[in-house]
């Protein structure tokens, strides 16, 4: 690639400030293919293993080739009955009443929590929230007039009612919106959707309304009954529910799913929903066949948690301050190296020993948790795991393993 030449004031303000980043040691840049034999690639969050799965393959193909590439229009124009029967199979799955597919996770997270608040609303997140739940609360913010959002200290439910409380003594009326992860995506810990679930219910007076949001995208495939999701393992704590089909299902897309009048708000009020071209009917044909694979073909969720259980035991064994497979049962486990630079330099280590896995660095983690992240998939065999542990021990002296 030809170095970038800075001819205008506009491009060398911009180079300035990537210029800053790179000092910081927190610039972003994509990384380069490699396709060296024996490669152990822990970047992607295809934890199934299904997106090189033939039955997606043909599903997508056939589906484009007799439905066309895409859906050429708002869902709101023009509609596809294999996009609305992978939504019913979705309800049938996780036991909804209806359900809706948006092209990506990003998008829809921002239609489900940017859509629902009205004047005088309160959302509150956990701190640690994915970047697209904070945005979906600045969206609604900027437009819906008297929209407050705030957030609360990591899985802590009794400071979010506390908050809560306070906005309801100047706005008694106002509706709370509270928002978490169901397994947060940087530190694969669980959130509490039961404390949540309570503090909902304390607050659900009417006129006063109060509503729990998760983001189930690290814990669909994974978690419950048959890759269900924690909200499904708990009984459905939650009022509504955004999964994603760009992880363990293998594809891509975002859905959202709950009561039906809540999804009807969604269509009615949701801007990215309204104002964007609709997922593709070829996405939600593969998206139908990973359902079908989920069910299928279980032994994949069973082999996923033998590893995660395996890994995280002697990655804590050699000294790494990772979380205990019987309390975090998830596939994110981060090696936790402290400032950015380190990330990159245990990430650069695990790299020469053919192990791609990521430096995840602030702003996306609190300065001071710069980290090297492992996404475990059901396809590791028992060699790659003893590969994983050998050069993770290798690159980090145990006397400087940190703790989470």
């Amino acid at each position: 690639m030809p170095t970038p030449r800075v001819t205008s004031p506009w491009l060398t303000r911009l180079q300035d400030r990537l210029d800053q980043q790179a000092r910081l040691s927190l610039r972003r840049e994509l990384p380069a293919v490699d396709t060296r034999p024996g490669i152990i690639d822990l970047r992607h969050n295809d934890y199934l293993g299904l997106r090189h799965h033939p039955a997606l393959a043909d599903a997508l193909t056939h589906a484009a080739h007799h439905h066309g590439t895409g859906s050429g229009a708002s869902r709101l124009l023009a509609d596809h009955d294999l996009i609305t029967t992978f939504e019913d199979r979705w309800c049938a799955f996780k036991g909804s009443e209806r359900a809706l597919l948006l092209p990506t996770g990003y998008m829809a997270n921002l239609a489900a929590l940017g859509s629902l608040a009205m004047p005088g609303d309160l959302i509150l997140l956990d701190r640690l929230a994915h970047a697209s739940l904070l945005d979906a609360a600045r969206l609604a913010t900027a437009s819906v007039p008297r929209v407050t959002w705030r957030t609360f200290p990591h899985n802590d439910a009794s400071r979010a009612e506390a908050i809560a409380h306070r906005h309801r003594q100047r706005h008694p009326d106002a509706a709370i919106l509270l928002a978490t992860e169901a397994v947060f995506s940087m530190d694969g810990d669980l959130g509490d959707l039961a404390a949540l679930a309570r503090v909902r219910d304390r607050l659900n007076r009417p006129p006063a309304a109060a509503c729990l949001i998760v983001d189930e995208a690290h814990a669909t495939g994974v978690i419950g009954p048959a890759g269900t999701g924690l909200d499904h393992a708990l009984h459905h704590p939650a009022d509504l529910v955004v999964a994603t089909g760009g992880k363990a299902l293998g594809v891509m897309g975002g859905i959202i799913s709950g009561p039906a009048v809540a999804i009807d708000a969604v269509v009615n009020f949701a801007r990215p929903f309204i104002y964007s071209t609709g997922a593709m009917p070829a996405q939600a044909a593969a998206l139908t066949a990973a359902l079908d694979l989920l069910r299928d073909e279980p032994q994949r969720i069973t082999r996923l948690h033998t590893i995660i259980t395996e890994v995280r035991a002697r990655l804590r064994e050699a000294g790494w301050g990772v979380a205990d497979p019987s309390q975090v049962p998830t596939p994110v486990i981060p090696l936790i190296a402290g400032e950015a630079e380190a990330a990159l330099e245990l990430a650069a280590a695990l790299r020469r020993h053919g192990i791609l896995a990521p430096a995840i660095r602030p702003p996306t983690v609190p300065r001071g948790s710069a980290r090297v992240r492992l996404s475990l998939h059901a396809n590791l065999g028992p060699s790659e795991i003893d590969r994983l542990i050998d050069a993770a021990n290798s690159c980090f002296p145990v006397s400087r393993h940190p703790t989470l």
